[in-house]
């Protein structure tokens, strides 16, 4: 017995001297158990857009909460940095950690960017567009494609483009005097439909609006428009939307991203792909409750255009769809895959 009660003392000295050195070792080694990382991130979104706070926020609140605040976002709007045109290569080159931008913005680099910003009168429901994307393959052409580049791409959401104008068009002619704030694709299509469109920066919207400098714009939808306070000097939403498509990403350095432990790097990537389909069914339905507000509250009126007015920007926007073919051997895939799947669904 007296041996017994021996033994037992000197296995818990061992378990103390045990426990004691595995607690030294954690204390003397925080930085590898608690290594820590902060990302730049410039938004193309100023402050003030519905999307700033609703995706880029919401991002960074999810990644540093899953991370245990082991990855930390700093936010700036757009141009706070560089240009949003110049944001894909300073991701590219690792300047900065992460961005968002309009696929738009990156068409010299990425060849999928114009079939990315939405070729005009496409699809007609948000999900057929999320459908592409996610079950068709799209969205893994777009990520491989910029991964050649050192970045890694994530479409932020699907949603409508829609404009809003200071007075209705209810011709053809009234179509064709307008001055249009657009980008990418669509400003292509809106001039060779006949508009006068223009490239603006958010944050100098409001103010061209306002003087008359443009008649109408697009940023986004009645979502974006509220936030950037375009219902204030263009009291017409038109409809139906110019396009649907993935018209804001996110996009990651590589290099950043490898420097990340394997569980962060996991953890970025979910939360990207969760962000997707979050952020689309969120936008729809503030979407409606939106324009619901602007219509009862702000004198907002559905400016739908006139039906010869939609037969000649559908033709107008067909004839461009093979342009895009034409950049590469990549965007002529991505459009074979695109009109096989719009004749399967009756539209074509």
């Amino acid at each position: 017995m007296k041996m017994l009660t021996h033994y037992r003392k000197k296995l818990a000295v061992y378990a103390s001297a045990i426990t004691l050195g595995v607690s030294a070792a954690l204390v003397a080694s925080p930085a590898v158990a608690q290594e820590s990382f902060t990302w730049k991130v410039q938004s193309h979104w100023p402050g003030s857009s519905s999307s700033y706070e609703d995706s880029l926020v919401r991002l960074k609140n999810i990644l540093e909460e899953r991370t245990d605040g082991r990855l930390k976002l700093t936010l700036y709007e757009s141009g706070a940095l560089f240009k949003p045109q110049e944001t894909f290569n300073a991701v590219s080159r690792g300047i900065l950690e992460m961005g968002t931008i309009s696929p738009a913005y990156a068409q010299d680099k990425i060849s999928l960017a114009g079939i990315a910003s939405g070729l005009p009168f496409a699809f007609r429901n948000v999900w057929e567009a999320a459908y592409f994307h996610q079950n068709l393959g799209f969205e893994q052409m777009l990520r491989d494609e910029a991964a050649e580049h050192g970045v890694y791409w994530a479409t932020d959401k699907v949603y409508p483009t829609e404009m809003v104008v200071k007075n209705p068009i209810n011709s053809w002619e009234d179509f064709t005097r307008l001055k249009i704030r657009s980008s990418g694709t669509l400003q292509k299509f809106l001039t060779e439909a006949g508009a006068a469109a223009s490239y603006i920066p958010g944050g100098e919207l409001y103010t061209a609006l306002d003087s008359g400098v443009v008649d109408g714009a697009h940023w986004g939808a009645a979502q974006g428009a509220s936030s950037m306070g375009l219902y204030e000097v263009a009291k017409y939403h038109v409809q139906p939307g110019l396009n649907i498509a993935g018209t804001d990403a996110i996009i990651v350095s590589q290099k950043a991203l490898d420097k990340l432990p394997e569980d962060m790097q996991l953890i970025v990537k979910q939360a990207l792909d969760e962000q997707f389909w979050v952020r689309t069914n969120e936008y729809l339905y503030k979407e409606r409750i939106t324009l619901a507000k602007a219509i009862a509250e702000d004198g907002v009126q559905i400016n739908t255009l006139p039906d010869d007015v939609q037969e000649r920007l559908v033709k107008t926007a067909q004839s461009m769809w093979d342009e895009e073919g034409k950049r590469s051997e990549n965007a002529q895939k991505a459009l074979d895959m695109l009109k096989s799947y719009l004749t399967d669904l009756g539209y074509l």
